[in-house]
C-alpha cells in the first residue's frame, strides 16, 4: 500500500509539470556511455518516449565520439587530436558519418518506433538540418589551426523542426552539418544541441552525459551544484573550475539561454530516469542553468 501512495504521490507531483510542458519543445542531447550501453540506451529512450506521451515535444541531438574512435582503430586508423577536437580527413569524416547513422542514429529511432513513437531521423544520409563553416582554432603563434572538415554550426533548418514537432515526430539529429557547397563537416555534438534549441527556441536544454552535473570544486565529488546562473558558469569558466569536457557542454547552455531557451540542465544519463526527475520533480538531480 505505502509503495502505491508513493507512486500516486510522484503522479501528483508531476501532473503540474506535464500540464507546464505540453506542447513545449524540449531538446535532449545524448552522449558518453548512454550511447555505448544498449541496455542503458533503451532506458533513457523509454524516458523521452513518456514525455511524448504526456504532450512534450522532445528533439533529441547525439554525438558518438567513443564510437567512432573504435571504429577507426578497427580501420587501423589513429585519431589525432587538436585543442581537444577530432581532426577530420575525408576517410575519419566517412567512418564518423557511417558510425553516427548506422551505429547510432537508426537504433536510436528504431528503439523509439519499438516504444510506439514516430522518429525521423535527420543527417547528412537524408535530411539535413545542421548547416555549418569550416572551424579554425587560434595556435599559441596567432595563426589558424587547421582541424581538416571539422566545422562550426552556422545555421540550423528550425522550421523543419518545429514542423516534425507539430506533427507529433520526434526529430533524431546526428552530429554532422552540410556546409555551403553541399560538403560535409564533422561537427561538435553539444554545439549543435546548443544551436538546435536556440534555433527553435525550446523550453529547455537538457545534456544528458556521464558526470552527475557541474562540480562548484573539481576535487570533490560531492559539490554537484543544483543551481547555476550564466554570470556564475562565466566566474567558473575565467577560475579554471570549468574545462575540458565540461566546456562545450556549457558553452551550449549558455547559446541556448541566450537565445531565449528558459533553462538548460546537464545530467548523468546512468542515473535511472534521470530525465524525468530533472523534468518532472522539484528537486531535480543535475545542474540547471538560468539566465541571471
Amino acid at each position: 500500500m505505502e509503495e502505491a501512495i508513493a507512486k500516486a504521490g510522484a503522479l501528483i507531483e508531476a501532473m503540474e509539470y506535464i500540464r507546464r510542458f505540453r506542447g513545449r519543445i524540449v531538446v535532449v542531447k545524448l552522449g558518453g556511455s548512454v550511447l555505448d550501453n544498449i541496455s542503458l540506451q533503451k532506458k533513457l529512450l523509454t524516458n523521452i518516449a513518456f514525455m511524448a506521451t504526456v504532450g512534450m515535444q522532445p528533439i533529441i541531438v547525439h554525438g558518438g565520439g567513443k564510437a567512432i574512435t573504435k571504429a577507426m582503430n578497427e580501420a587501423g586508423l589513429e585519431a589525432v587530436w587538436v585543442q581537444g577536437r577530432r581532426y577530420t580527413d575525408e576517410r575519419t569524416l566517412t567512418i564518423a558519418e557511417h558510425t553516427l547513422v548506422h551505429k547510432i542514429n537508426i537504433p536510436i529511432c528504431e528503439t523509439l518506433k519499438e516504444l510506439g513513437c514516430y522518429p525521423t531521423g535527420l543527417h547528412s544520409l537524408s535530411s539535413c538540418v545542421l548547416f555549418a563553416e569550416p572551424l579554425r582554432l587560434a595556435g599559441e603563434d596567432g595563426r589558424k589551426l587547421d582541424l581538416g572538415l571539422v566545422g562550426q554550426i552556422t545555421d540550423v533548418n528550425g522550421h523543419l523542426l518545429k514542423t516534425l514537432c507539430a506533427n507529433g515526430t520526434i526529430p533524431v539529429i546526428a552530429s554532422v552539418a552540410q556546409d555551403k557547397a553541399s560538403g560535409k563537416l564533422n561537427v561538435n555534438a553539444d554545439s549543435a544541441a546548443g544551436k538546435v534549441a536556440a534555433a527553435v527556441q525550446a523550453e529547455k536544454l537538457v545534456v544528458v552525459s556521464d558526470t552527475h552535473g557541474i562540480l562548484t570544486d573539481v576535487s570533490d565529488p560531492n559539490s554537484t551544484a543544483s543551481s547555476l546562473d550564466e554570470s556564475q558558469i562565466r566566474d567558473m569558466i575565467d577560475s579554471g573550475v570549468i574545462t575540458d569536457a565540461m566546456f562545450p557542454k556549457v558553452e551550449a547552455c549558455i547559446t541556448a539561454l541566450d537565445a531565449g531557451v528558459k533553462k538548460a540542465h546537464i545530467i548523468d544519463g546512468r542515473i535511472p530516469h534521470s530525465l524525468l526527475l530533472e523534468i518532472y520533480t522539484d528537486k531535480g538531480i543535475g545542474t540547471q542553468i538560468v539566465k541571471n
